[in-house]
């Protein structure tokens, strides 16, 4: 009696076969649809990823066949002084733009979410430089930082100030390069806006009605709330800092007055290697030096640094997100 109860409930549970061939069908469909990206994401980075890892341990020139040398180009780089003047570099900017970059775009935000007037054309004009190829934009600031006749110097010279050499100064290209990297920055901008604005206004006036000020309003209500975006934009500024190339590459090679930006100039880092970042002596090492090997195990590195960057902050956020969900006893 308990076998025969069994095979009926087992025949009501079932899927009738009609309901089977329709979510087979179904999700063949789906696969079918995600083909195209799934091969696209394979064949441009699943593949090249791979060889990247794999063209690491070995010794290749583009010319003769990869010779396995195991983990010889990772050791090297703790005796390559340039590397280690690469990384110096490409962590400065790390720091600097990920700081400066976030609060200069909350801040711009926060300014013009306050605007009564005039606010779509202010936020026009704060994301029109970012639409600037990088290249131009990095000349637009050589011609206007230009030592003694640039318009900057000029303006200098009326208070009796007497201006640096600015890209062609060891100390100053940098900050030059950070200030290029500030004026592009009207994307991340946007967003912030946009999140701003998505604060529910109820909680303002909650809390002014409590006798909260403007400040305490920013800090307690627009700042947890908008954190996401925040992550957001400190994962996407490490990944740009980290990734520097072309505003140093045509930084030094305008401030060294070769504006060759195709690898064949000496000037790469430019000057005194200030502007040599990770990306920049990765380049040079494989397509000036053609030393692939070394340069796919640099490029691994990044990989590595970035993506591990990106899951510790991701899973901070998460945190963070569960513990204001729960409260202190989540």
């Amino acid at each position: 009696m308990t076998a025969a109860l069994d095979r009926v409930d087992a025949a009501r549970t079932a899927p009738a076969p009609g309901r089977s061939r329709s979510r087979t069908r179904h999700r063949l469909t789906v696969l079918a649809f995600l083909a195209p990206a799934g091969l696209g994401f394979l064949l441009f980075f699943g593949y090249p990823l791979v060889a990247t890892v794999a063209f690491s341990f070995t010794r290749y020139d583009l010319i003769n066949p990869p010779e396995w040398i195991g983990l010889a180009n990772y050791a090297y780089m703790f005796s390559d002084e340039l590397f280690r003047t690469a990384v110096h570099n490409t962590l400065w900017f790390v720091v600097v733009l990920t700081v400066a970059r976030v609060a200069f775009a909350l801040g711009v935000a926060s300014v013009v979410a306050r605007l009564r007037s005039g606010v779509g054309l202010v936020r026009t004009l704060c994301y029109l430089p970012s639409l600037a190829p990088p290249v131009a934009a990095t000349l637009v600031f050589f011609l206007v930082m230009r030592p003694n006749d640039g318009p900057v110097d000029t303006f200098l010279g009326w208070f009796g100030v007497e201006g640096p050499l600015w890209f062609a100064d060891p100390a100053w290209s940098k900050p030059g390069i950070a200030a290029v990297m500030l004026w592009v920055s009207g994307d991340l901008m946007i967003i912030m806006l946009a999140a701003i604005l998505d604060v529910p206004k109820e909680q303002y006036e909650a809390a002014g009605l409590d006798g909260a000020g403007p400040l305490r309003r920013w800090w307690h209500i627009t700042l947890p709330t908008i954190s996401p975006v925040l992550v957001f934009g400190v994962v996407n500024s490490i990944v740009l800092a980290l990734q520097l190339f072309t505003q140093a590459v045509v930084a030094g090679s305008a401030a060294s007055g070769s504006a060759d930006v195709t690898g064949s100039t000496k000037n790469l880092g430019f000057p005194e290697n200030s502007t040599l970042t990770f990306p920049v002596w990765l380049y040079t090492q494989g397509f000036r030096y053609f030393d692939m090997g070394y340069a796919a195990a640099m490029a691994t590195v990044l990989f590595v640094v970035s993506f591990a960057a990106t899951a510790l902050l991701v899973q901070r956020l998460r945190k963070a997100s569960h513990q204001e969900e729960g409260g202190p006893g989540a």
